[in-house]
């Protein structure tokens, strides 16, 4: 047994179905349910059940995704659930720092302390949906963003942790001399502020990325405190996780103040073979033909007519620098495709369990072998968790894995502390405001 005081972390990601892009074809599979509150609260219920450190909703400005805002479903979640933490994807390129900032305020004190914020620049461009043109270019959304979470902790900061007094002897409900405005001014932002709401019960909600470009890497490393990132080996896993530590110290930070949690889409069964026999039945529902026609438009190449048993032509694919979208994901891609030398088979067939994401298909034990050997040996401080069938594969998953983690000494056997913070062993940030000489509000009419 690990006798090591470290723990796992471990975040269920929800996605409808399941991570394989087929999984809504299986004969057991209830597509029908995606928007229904029930259903997902019994697979968040099943997560907390596992002692899981939160739950994860991706959010995108595009696509045929029909799926519930998350603000709106995850704080319906917290009123059914106690320890749990809550994590949304919102992006930083189509939305405005004090609501987003005022909404997360809310979520985090509406669960007492459990929300965390995804932080993404959009990795599809989203602009014919906002009034603009064109997505910003890359590098130009990443800066962008730099700023914009600057303005968002401000603006939680804006209110000191004891602004409010609700002193009915004194007759004073808020404390207006602890109530501050910021007034940013920036490349890209005016805001004066103060925000509307307290500072959330966390101080800031646990602060998450998801880019592993090399601006997401350097943007990870100023600001995030969790990041989810997709390897395809425990090789690639160990370099990431190696990298972007080593670059928390040129920003004061230590490495226990940033954990690293690659995403792992499991298929579990019994046996080997009949994990593989649902494997193979998966591959059987996939839309080859859909498949097809979105790495052509990814790799920059037409597919169409390309043997499904060939390798693919790796000299004629699109390089990442000409992508505007996720590079670390094309990247990734062309990886296994110049490393593995996948056919085009092959590679649908990986795709499609998780779009890029670490794929296994074995036995609990089997799957806990490859957890403990990523975490004790330098890849990854905890796990994203990406069953690629809902909810069966989640429930196997806490029922059978979970409780074989903990008999190795690596996972948790009760919750510690109240917070999501807790949960990852993260500090409660200080008011960033508190030791600067501002001007505090007089007119309390803006309270």
């Amino acid at each position: 047994m690990n006798t090591s005081a470290r723990q796992l972390h471990l975040n269920a990601f929800l996605y409808g179905t399941g991570h394989h892009e087929a999984s809504w074809r299986l004969p057991q599979a209830e597509p029908e349910l995606n928007l229904d509150f029930n259903h997902i609260l019994k697979i968040v219920q099943t997560a907390e059940k596992g002692l899981m450190d939160s739950v994860f909703l991706a959010d995108g400005y595009v696509g045929r995704s029909n799926k519930l805002e998350p603000f709106t479903e995850l704080a319906a979640l917290a009123s059914r659930t106690k320890h749990i933490g809550l994590i949304a994807t919102v992006g930083t390129t189509y939305n405005d720092p004090f609501h987003v900032a005022r909404k997360f305020a809310s979520l985090d004190h509406i669960s007492k302390g459990r929300a965390g914020w995804n932080i993404v620049t959009g990795a599809g461009s989203a602009a014919h949906n906002f009034g603009r043109e064109e997505h910003p270019e890359h590098s130009l959304r990443y800066e962008e963003a730099d700023e914009f979470v600057d303005v968002v902790k401000k603006l939680w900061d804006s209110w000191e942790d004891d602004a409010v007094r609700n002193d009915k002897v004194a007759g004073q409900l808020i404390d207006k001399n602890k109530v501050h405005t910021i007034d940013h001014q920036g490349k890209y932002y005016s805001v004066q502020g103060p925000l509307n709401i307290a500072r959330p019960p966390q101080g800031y909600p646990v602060l998450v990325q998801a880019g592993s470009s090399e601006a997401g890497k350097e943007f990870a490393a100023k600001i995030a405190e969790v990041i989810f990132t997709a390897h395809q080996s425990i090789g690639s896993a160990q370099q990431f996780y190696a990298d972007v530590k080593s670059r928390l110290f040129k920003y004061g930070r230590s490495p226990d103040e940033l954990k690293i949690l690659p995403g792992i889409s499991p298929i579990i069964a019994e046996t080997e073979s009949e994990a593989r026999d649902i494997e193979e039945a998966l591959f059987n529902f996939i839309d080859k033909e859909g498949a097809v026609a979105r790495l052509s438009e990814r790799l920059g190449i037409d597919l169409t007519d390309h043997p499904l048993d060939s390798p693919l032509p790796i000299h004629r694919l699109r390089e990442t620098k000409e992508v505007n979208g996720n590079k670390s994901r094309h990247q990734l891609i062309l990886d296994l495709i110049n490393e593995e030398r996948l056919t085009l088979k092959q590679l649908i067939s990986r795709l499609g369990g998780a779009r890029g994401h670490y794929t296994f298909t074995g036995t609990p034990l089997q799957l806990a072998d490859v957890i403990e050997t990523w975490f004790l040996n330098g890849a990854a401080d905890g796990f994203n968790v990406m069953p690629q069938i809902y909810p069966d594969g989640l429930e196997v998953f806490v029922d059978q894995v979970i409780p074989e983690l903990q008999n190795r000494g690596l996972f948790r056997n009760s919750y510690e502390g109240n917070t999501l913070r807790d949960r990852f062993g993260l500090r409660r940030p200080q008011n960033s405001l508190s030791y600067r000489q501002i001007s505090s509000i007089t007119n309390t009419q803006n309270i």
